[in-house]
């Protein structure tokens, strides 16, 4: 494979960014607590870093906007759909692993 262009990167990352988002708009049966556990950031992390993303690039996105295009509406609907309580394991599991004390 020869070797790619800046352009061709970015492009190749914006179809893998999309993909993820559908994925996880898909798997609405993960909750957010097992992939912070598992894997150390969730849909909200996933829509803040593409606002601090926007904001690098001197744009406007506020954080509904951001989770919106997270989530594929609305967050406060889709917690309203998809989001359980977390049990005791889980809530002991992301204490442990302390994701956002870093």
């Amino acid at each position: 494979m020869s070797e790619l262009t800046q352009a061709q990167k970015t492009e190749l990352e914006a179809a893998a960014f999309r993909r993820l988002v559908s994925h996880l708009r898909n798997r609405t049966n993960v909750q957010n607590i097992d992939l912070m556990n598992l894997a150390g950031f969730c849909r909200n992390c996933l829509s803040n870093w593409y606002r601090e993303a926007a904001e690098e690039a001197g744009l406007s996105v506020t954080k509904d906007q951001s989770r919106e295009m997270v989530y594929g509406m609305p967050y406060e609907e889709w917690k309203a759909r998809y989001q359980a309580e977390a049990n005791d394991a889980q809530k002991a599991a992301f204490e442990s692993s302390s994701p956002h004390k870093s």
